[in-house]
């Protein structure tokens, strides 16, 4: 089993940033894929960024430029620099992980953005 716990969400005003984070733990082997996924209320969850093991990163148009995701392997974790918050980015945020042939989720971090 794995384990992903994610951490750093909160109330933040625009403009502001934060930063999110997410460590796996359990039975890891070599981990695949990382990213953030976020869903709003009545919304779906969508993917807001991703990064393969090797570094190659992709990112929902609406985050380009304000978003960065990155990852250290050697302590299998991924983190979400999020800058220029938006009300729009309120949701709860979720990290996600493939190894082992499945993937897993984190329980989830909610950010508000709101004056």
């Amino acid at each position: 089993q794995v384990q992903l716990v994610e951490s750093g969400g909160g109330l933040v005003q625009p403009g502001r940033s934060l930063r999110l984070s997410c460590a796996a733990s359990g039975s890891i082997g070599s981990i695949g894929a990382m990213g953030w996924y976020r869903q709003a209320p009545g919304k779906q969850r969508e993917l807001v960024a991703s990064i393969t093991s090797g570094g190659t990163t992709d990112y929902q148009d609406s985050v380009k430029g304000r978003f960065t995701i990155s990852r250290d392997n050697a302590k299998n974790t991924v983190h979400l620099q999020m800058n220029s918050l938006k009300p729009e980015d309120t949701a709860v945020y979720y990290c996600n992980a493939f190894t082992g042939g499945y993937y897993y989720w984190g329980q989830g971090t909610q950010v508000t953005v709101s004056s």
